[in-house]
């Protein structure tokens, strides 16, 4: 019997600008597939965002995609944003705004406006000198949001935020809808990212994390030497939710020190 490799989820690399580009390709396919694919009644069902129905998480996929082709729009929408959403955050308002340029747009005009403009924004991401994204401070334009990032530079949010806030949005999708997910080796490289940044903020007692499914695997976070105070078990991408703040779709089992099994569901990742 082969036993799988544990890895320590802090010695996985950070997603390269030359790989972050493919990345963000496949993502945006995918999101196209499963976009694509829905029947008419199943745009308008509700998603574990609050506030959000599928529709409207399609016109914040495309404002997003948009605004890395045309980056000035982000600015424009964070600016309408202010009288219209005085109680929401600059980011949170910025969404809005993206999803209410679009309200009037039926679903297949939204599934081809971001074929359209997810190409151009992966390009227009590498398009930008790696030196550049890395000096350039995501804090810049969303202080409170940028400055909460384990990295504030445009090359975090290139190589790691973009694909996955649209990957989450596909599972936020999926579970709306009923439609499967389906995960390749960019889901993979999207989830290696999502540990990393969790074993880098975790300073409680090393634990495992046993993750099932397609993109499962064994991680461990905190130090490498001595037994694990916790070990959990579950879907990786039932995980990656609960991760982001969502419900939990399927069970997250937790065995161990009860005081760490705390810390480690309370653990968020920013997403």
């Amino acid at each position: 019997m082969t036993t799988a490799t544990t890895v320590s989820a802090r010695d996985i690399s950070r997603t390269p600008g030359i790989r972050a580009r493919t990345v963000n390709d496949a993502e945006v396919r995918a999101s196209l597939d499963v976009l694509g694919s829905l029947p008419a009644d199943a745009w308008s069902r509700p998603t574990s965002c609050t506030g959000w129905s599928v529709r409207d998480m399609a016109a914040h996929e495309v404002g997003q995609c948009e605004e890395l082709a045309k980056p000035w729009l982000m600015f424009t929408r964070i600016r309408r944003a202010r009288p219209r959403h005085p109680e929401l955050g600059a980011l949170d308002g910025h969404n809005e705004s993206q999803i209410e340029e679009r309200a009037d747009l039926p679903p297949e005009r939204l599934v081809h406006d971001l074929a359209k403009f997810g190409r151009r924004g992966v390009r227009g991401l590498a398009r930008v000198p790696e030196p550049l994204r890395r000096r350039l401070r995501t804090s810049l334009v969303f202080p409170a949001e940028g400055r909460a990032l384990p990295e504030d530079s445009m090359e975090y949010l290139n190589s790691v935020l973009v694909a996955r806030d649209m990957w989450m949005h596909r599972i936020d999708i999926s579970d709306a809808t009923g439609a499967e997910p389906v995960l390749d080796e960019h889901d993979r490289e999207i989830m290696h990212q999502i540990l990393l940044d969790l074993a880098l903020d975790w300073t409680g007692p090393p634990c495992l994390l046993e993750l099932s499914g397609p993109i499962g695997g064994r991680y461990r976070i905190g130090d490498r030497d001595g037994p694990p105070a916790v070990t959990l078990r579950a879907d990786a991408v039932a995980f990656a939710r609960h991760l982001s703040g969502r419900p939990a779709r399927g069970d997250l089992r937790f065995e161990g020190d009860e005081e760490t099994a705390s810390a480690l569901a309370d653990a968020r990742v920013v997403f």
